[in-house]
């Protein structure tokens, strides 16, 4: 009792909170207070393990519960800062960084097959326009070689013709009756005939007998308007006393083609084509064995 009565009387009225803390009792509770504020309780430990838990759940493996990585990540991150610093285990940590770069990896493959989608879609689409660009030049080139065959057939059409029409004869006028023959004598020439009349009405058409250059087209004194036709083995065709003329000198001309019309121009007493054929240009010979046997033509 004695010494309980003296350890109370040194203690100082007033102050009893800086006697409790000199003495050993004091000192203890104070430790107790300062491990209870640092320790999480109990409640707190498991309610940090549920949020791990979960969030864990919430990114699993696949993801396939979540929207997006990005909400993936989000969960991980909203446990992590629900834990606190310094509160996690090594084992946690390290499932959630595994999760996490799980995620990560699974976006960029999945960025990885977007882009080889777009790139696999435009080789398409070039390999689409290529394949047009082929068949357009394709198709020119079948039409350039269609014209060019069609313009070669065309050439040698003409050709053909033209070698046709070198040899091919046509009569010198329609509606004709002979009137005077090769040397027959008269009183309207100074020597003996040296051609054959083919009577017409006037203005009847006279045509070249087969193809040739015009080597003349003038008023030839006895002959009036005459024409002459030098043909490619070097004969010559006389046609006399026209009306008018229908070609000019220097001009081709084949087999059928106009040349003038009958007329009474020169030593004449009559509307008459007065024809004439000259081997190389010289003297004249009989028109009509000529015209049997170098044209086919029986006038």
């Amino acid at each position: 009792m004695s010494q309980h009565r003296a350890a109370a009387s040194r203690v100082t009225p007033g102050k009893p909170a800086d006697a409790a803390r000199k003495t050993g009792a004091g000192r203890h509770s104070a430790k107790h207070r300062v491990a209870r504020r640092n320790t999480p309780s109990s409640t707190q430990v498991v309610g940090l393990t549920a949020a791990l838990a979960a969030a864990a759940g919430a990114v699993g493996f696949s993801h396939s519960s979540l929207a997006s990585p990005t909400q993936a990540n989000s969960a991980v991150n909203i446990a992590a800062l629900s834990l606190g610093n310094g509160n996690l285990s090594e084992l946690t940590t390290a499932r959630i960084e595994r999760r996490s770069l799980a995620t990560r990896d699974s976006s960029r493959v999945e960025l990885t097959g977007a882009d080889s989608t777009k790139k696999q879609a435009a080789a398409d689409q070039t390999a689409k326009k290529r394949a047009a660009k082929l068949d357009a030049t394709r198709a020119l080139t079948s039409k350039r070689a269609t014209a060019l065959a069609n313009a070669k057939a065309a050439i040698e059409l003409a050709q053909k013709n033209a070698r046709e029409s070198a040899t091919r004869c046509e009569m010198m006028i329609s509606g004709y009756h002979i009137t005077a023959g090769f040397g027959q004598a008269g009183g309207r020439w100074a020597r003996d005939h040296t051609g054959t009349d083919f009577a017409a009405p006037m203005g009847t058409p006279i045509r070249t007998v087969m193809k040739g250059e015009v080597v003349s087209a003038e008023f030839a004194g006895s002959y009036g308007r005459q024409v002459r036709v030098r043909h490619e083995d070097g004969t010559e065709t006389w046609y006399n006393h026209m009306s008018k003329f229908s070609v000019s000198v220097g001009e081709t001309v084949y087999a059928g083609d106009q040349v003038g019309a009958v007329g009474m121009t020169g030593n004449t007493t009559g509307p008459h084509l007065h024809f004439e054929v000259r081997p190389g240009g010289g003297d004249p010979i009989n028109p009509i064995p000529w015209l049997r046997n170098h044209c086919g033509l029986n006038p």
